[in-house]
């Protein structure tokens, strides 16, 4: 892992980093492919419509808005089951992000019907596997044919689901020994007050360094936050559940006058990316991957037959809601890495590209496009 950014440009980390590690690794994004895809019938009727459909409404009576917060951070925290959906799918019925939402809500639930408090520091510190499968209503056993006794089939703990039930009892116990031993009463507690640090940078300095403040102090405590690798001696900094959260935050808290916490601005934010939009970004024929080492691992995405129904207008014949996602790549961590460098970058061309159109339709029905940013 590589280490920290320097204090005061971990937005700059990000953008910088993730367009080092694209070129290097040849990946290949031009103007011509993004405006295609800016200006097609696949974006321009459906932009606006699906950047409001964020997902964070919360059906729960919360007790506090401090209460709302502590959820609205492990649900953040949490937000990195995406290559586990299609075994979601299969196992529940449910992709990742509602898997984790479903999650969330089953914690807060239960410890509001037993008096136990599963979302303090003390419950995520103490809470095990089996208990997270059971909340999560997956089965974590696989069957297998007995060694000795033909016929026999028993079941033993194992699988993909497994995997990720473990993955996320580690992230809540590593995260919950962290608060306990700094003497937070839960995860909601330390981002409140993470939240006024960068207010008071906001007083003292000014606005750009408030943003600044409030993300270095989650990566820097929190290990769950700090997606950051070194891939082949080049350092990547994506930092996308801690971003999530600081936008979550101000999604949720933003309409309340005077908010309950301080809220910086993230709209100009870099891209909060996992393995899910550098792939939709690739078949979009944004991402080309033809020059890279990564050339085979989207057989021929980007192609003239596979692009013309990606860009055209959605019939809505198919609600997107019942279509189970189809297995992707297996890739190895570096290769994650790479392709989460590129959609950053990508991305980031797409806005400054968005900002520059010279020519647009005269009735202003485009003129939209020009607001167009990554947060």
């Amino acid at each position: 892992m590589p280490p920290f950014p320097p204090s005061g440009i971990y937005l700059k980390s990000i953008r910088e980093s993730s367009h080092s590690l694209r070129k290097k690794a040849g990946i290949s994004i031009t103007q011509e492919a993004i405006r295609r895809l800016l200006l097609s019938p696949a974006f321009t009727t459906t932009f606006k419509r699906v950047s409001q459909s964020h997902g964070l409404a919360l059906p729960l009576n919360f007790s506090s808005p401090l209460d709302e917060l502590n959820l609205l951070s492990i649900l953040s925290l949490l937000n990195f089951a995406s290559g586990y959906r299609m075994q979601l799918h299969h196992e529940i019925g449910r992709g990742a992000w509602d898997t984790i939402r479903a999650f969330a809500f089953s914690l807060y639930l239960s410890s509001s019907t037993d008096g136990s408090d599963l979302l303090s520091a003390k419950g995520i510190a103490a809470i095990d596997a089996g208990k997270v499968a059971e909340l999560m209503g997956v089965n974590i056993h696989v069957e297998r044919i007995h060694d000795t006794i033909p016929g026999l089939t028993i079941g033993q703990l194992g699988g993909p689901v497994y995997e990720l039930v473990n993955l996320i009892t580690g992230v809540l116990n590593e995260t919950g020994k962290i608060l306990v031993d700094t003497g937070y009463p839960n995860l909601g507690a330390f981002v409140a007050e993470a939240l006024n640090e960068g207010a008071k940078a906001k007083a003292i300095l000014d606005g750009s360094q408030e943003l600044e403040v409030v993300l270095e102090r989650l990566v820097r405590v929190i290990p769950g936050f700090r997606d950051m690798a070194d891939v082949n001696g080049q350092p990547i900094y994506c930092f996308k559940k801690a971003l999530f959260l600081i936008h979550a935050i101000v999604i949720r808290f933003g309409s309340i006058s005077p908010p309950p916490f301080p809220l910086p601005k993230t709209t100009q934010t870099p891209v909060f990316t996992d393995n899910v939009l550098p792939s939709m970004l690739i078949h979009l024929g944004v991402i080309d991957l033809s020059t890279s080492e990564l050339a085979t691992l989207f057989p021929d995405a980007g192609s003239v037959e596979k692009l013309e129904p990606l860009l055209g207008t959605y019939s809505g014949s198919v609600s997107l809601a019942e279509v189970v996602p189809q297995e992707g790549p297996n890739v190895t961590t570096n290769q994650a890495y790479v392709l989460r460098a590129a959609a950053v970058d990508a991305c980031e061309l797409m806005v400054e590209a968005a900002h520059s159109f010279e020519t647009l339709p005269d009735d202003g029905s485009l003129d939209w496009t020009g607001q167009i940013t990554d947060g």
